[in-house]
């Protein structure tokens, strides 16, 4: 289900001017076209008839509305991100996915996938394939992922090789070096206080509890404590970066739209796409009003400049252990909006599934 935005219009069409903005939305999808009024006229022809000129003064109320503009003086309209938003709100229905599209999806996703990382790869990789645009996956952080098991390997040249199994079976390998020098079984012990103390608590809980227990100085009568906490920072001590991990396919897609026919402009874009920080922050900033359904950001709603050319459609996804991750495209406003929100809708309910599968195996 997608949020509807309830912001209100200062006009409100009726059914014949909703009929006209569908109309225009809709073979401009098509075309990329300016769409006149004798077009209207034709597509509208089942429905109603109307005159020319009734048509070209609904095309005008809309355009003073500025739900759709006229690029040049003798061409037809365009809708707008405001036409379009209107559109999105209270035009669309429920979309029913056709079966090309159930089929690709199952037969992309429907192994339960041993490796999270190749799953959520897998899935940018579809979105972008069913939709000609950008697909995004965005992994929850490490730090908000919770402890399966830890083990600590003393290797000859002095590092300390740590192994990391988080939730939903996620392994990471670290190294790290200590001044002091630790035996095998001393690592051992260290690694059993953490599993048996710490596991099902998240990165950053376990962490939080080890600098308060260094802190009030209760480990340094504890020599296992002082050792595991010590162990455990040093190994957590690049997870201070909190954006996680972010897949991106497609992105040669934007290459070929006409919308982005400036060049600075794709530039800016491709750039933006190869920033991890700021893409993050573009999809949060997308989900931050709403986290159980699809969202729908569109042209200036976007505090990115350079995103005001875009449209953004993005869907959480909710790991057992309560984190979130979020998945969507990227693509210009002239987009299948229908389509794509019931695709992004349904491919998150799909990767949730699997990644909670994984955890509870």
């Amino acid at each position: 289900m997608v949020t509807r935005n309830t912001r209100s219009n200062a006009w409100t069409p009726d059914a014949r001017a909703q009929l006209v903005l569908a109309t225009i939305i809709r073979e401009h999808l098509v075309t990329g076209e300016p769409v006149g009024s004798r077009t209207v006229a034709e597509r509208c022809a089942h429905a109603a008839r109307w005159s020319p000129a009734t048509i070209r003064n609904v095309m005008a109320e809309l355009e003073e509305a500025g739900l759709v503009e006229q690029p040049h003086t003798s061409a037809g309209r365009v809708p707008t991100d405001k036409g379009y938003r209107f559109y999105v709100d209270h035009m669309l229905g429920h979309a029913r996915l056709p079966k090309s599209d159930l089929l690709a999806i199952e037969r992309a996703l429907g192994e339960i996938e041993p490796d999270p990382a190749r799953l959520m790869g897998r899935a940018s990789h579809l979105l972008s394939e069913l939709t000609d645009n950008v697909g995004i996956v965005f992994a929850p952080p490490v730090t908000d992922q919770k402890l399966q098991h830890v083990e600590f390997v003393r290797l000859m040249d002095g590092h300390i090789l740590v192994v990391l199994v988080l939730a939903p079976n996620i392994v990471q390998h670290r190294l790290v070096r200590l001044d002091e020098q630790l035996e095998q079984e001393e690592l051992d012990r260290a690694a059993r206080y953490l599993n048996e103390e710490f596991r099902h608590q998240s990165l950053q809980a376990i962490r939080a509890e080890l600098t308060r227990i260094i802190r009030e100085k209760r480990a340094f009568y504890d020599e296992l404590q002082r050792r595991a906490a010590l162990l455990c920072e040093r190994s957590l001590a690049d997870a201070d970066d909190r954006s996680g991990e972010i897949y991106v396919d497609g992105t040669s897609n934007i290459l070929t739209k006409p919308d982005f026919a400036d060049l600075e402009t794709l530039r800016a874009l491709v750039r933006t796409l190869e920033e991890k920080r700021r893409l993050i922050k573009i999809l949060n900033e997308c989900l931050a009003r709403e986290r159980s359904s699809v969202q729908v950001i569109i042209g200036r709603e976007h505090r990115a400049p350079i995103m005001r050319a875009c449209s953004l459609v993005a869907a959480p996804y909710r790991l057992a252990d309560s984190s979130f991750g979020a998945l969507g495209i990227m693509g210009p406003m002239r987009l299948e909006y229908e389509r794509v929100i019931g695709l992004v809708g349904h491919i998150a309910r799909v990767v949730e599934r699997k990644l909670n599968s994984n955890m509870s195996s």
